[in-house]
């Protein structure tokens, strides 16, 4: 999602509006390779969006899943979010976050 819902707690109804427009911006670019996702949210509705199941793909941070969808295999790299929240607890730090950004990086 690209918005804030109130109380940072989309609905489904949200959720499905979004995945709507994020499968057409992945069907767009026929040369993806990888796909960053901050959140268990973003990286259950990212999983939607590629025909799977979230359950089949965990979410842990720092993640890497190699993901089928159509013709091609892309990777899904999970990160915690880095939201004000996180940052500030410390569930996520910037040697965590720049870790998830160097896997997305890093040519499968």
């Amino acid at each position: 999602m690209r918005c804030l819902p109130p109380d940072n707690k989309p609905i489904g109804a949200e959720l499905a509006n979004c995945r709507y427009f994020l499968t057409r911006e992945i069907d767009a670019m026929p040369h993806l390779g990888a796909i960053l996702v901050l959140g268990r949210q973003a990286h259950d509705a990212a999983l939607r969006c590629l025909d799977q199941r979230p359950s089949s793909v965990p979410f842990r941070h720092a993640g890497m899943h190699m993901v089928d969808y159509g013709t091609r295999s892309l990777r899904l790299v999970s990160s915690y979010h880095c939201s004000r929240y996180n940052t500030q607890t410390g569930r996520l730090t910037d040697a965590m976050f720049e870790e998830a950004i160097d896997l997305f990086a890093t040519p499968a």
